[in-house]
This record gives structure tokens, C-alpha cells and sequence, in this order.
């Protein structure tokens, strides 16, 4: 029968694990701000002078990339919270068996503000990624449009 403590190695390695992926929620929280002044930037400036340019490859290349940055922001963020939020779980449960309900508590709530973390992230991609495909779809019509 194995041991338990056969694959201690493999829960440290995970526990390694907890500071990258919240370093990457935050650093997702500030480029989900970040994309969301580009896209106001896009959507009152930038998608105009698309538009009165003519240029439809050019459209279609730049709304390629920032749909791709704004997909991305939407999927991978809530995937990093539910890794974060799995990861302290397991130390806060052994706590419990031991009798410490403290450190339980501060693994739950390190649990919960990387789901938070990450949801934030996410919404934001979802929005913004939503929001400049409808934009980036009326510019293309509209320069398809003869005028």
C-alpha cells in the first residue's frame, strides 16, 4: 500500500505554486484595467480613424490581436483563481484536523480573494472582448458600405 507521506514532495511543489498564481491574478486584475483604457481609446478615437482609412486588412489584423489579448484575459485569470483558491484548501483542512481553526481561516480567505481575483479579471476580458467585437464588426460594415 503507498504512503501518504510518499508524496509529501508533491504537495510542496504544489504549495510552490500559491505566490505565482497570485502574482498573475493581480497582474491580470491591472492589464484587465489596462485593456479597458484601450478599448475606451478604441472605441472614441482610435476605431474612426480606422474606419475613414480604408484599410480593411489592417482592421481585420489589429481586431485579430486585441480579441486574442481580450479571450485570453477572459479564460485564463478565472482558471489561476480556481488554482489559488484550490491550493491553500488543502493545508487549511490538514489545520483543521489538527485543531486550528485559525489557520483554516486564513487559507479560506486566501481561497476566496484569489476566486474574486480571478473573476474580476475575467469579467473584464469578457467584456472588452465582447464589447470590440461588436465594435471592430460595425467598423468592417461600415467600410464595406458604400457611402
Amino acid at each position: 500500500m503507498l504512503d501518504i507521506l510518499s508524496f509529501a514532495w508533491l504537495h510542496d511543489a504544489v504549495s510552490w505554486l500559491l505566490v505565482p498564481a497570485l502574482a498573475l491574478l493581480l497582474l491580470a486584475c491591472a492589464v484587465a484595467l489596462v485593456e479597458a483604457g484601450i478599448a475606451v481609446g478604441e472605441r472614441f478615437h482610435g476605431l474612426k480613424r480606422l474606419g475613414v482609412s480604408g484599410d480593411a486588412e489592417r482592421v481585420h489584423l489589429l481586431a485579430r490581436r486585441r480579441l486574442e489579448r481580450a479571450d485570453l484575459l477572459a479564460r485564463i485569470p478565472p482558471m489561476l483563481g480556481l488554482m489559488a483558491t484550490i491550493i491553500p484548501l488543502g493545508p487549511g483542512l490538514a489545520a483543521l484536523g489538527r485543531g486550528d481553526p485559525a489557520q483554516l481561516a486564513s487559507a479560506v480567505t486566501v481561497a476566496f480573494d484569489a476566486t474574486v481575483l480571478g473573476l474580476v479579471a475575467g469579467i473584464g476580458g469578457l467584456v472588452i472582448g465582447k464589447l470590440r467585437r461588436r465594435w471592430y464588426e460595425e467598423t468592417l460594415e461600415a467600410m464595406e458600405t458604400p457611402a
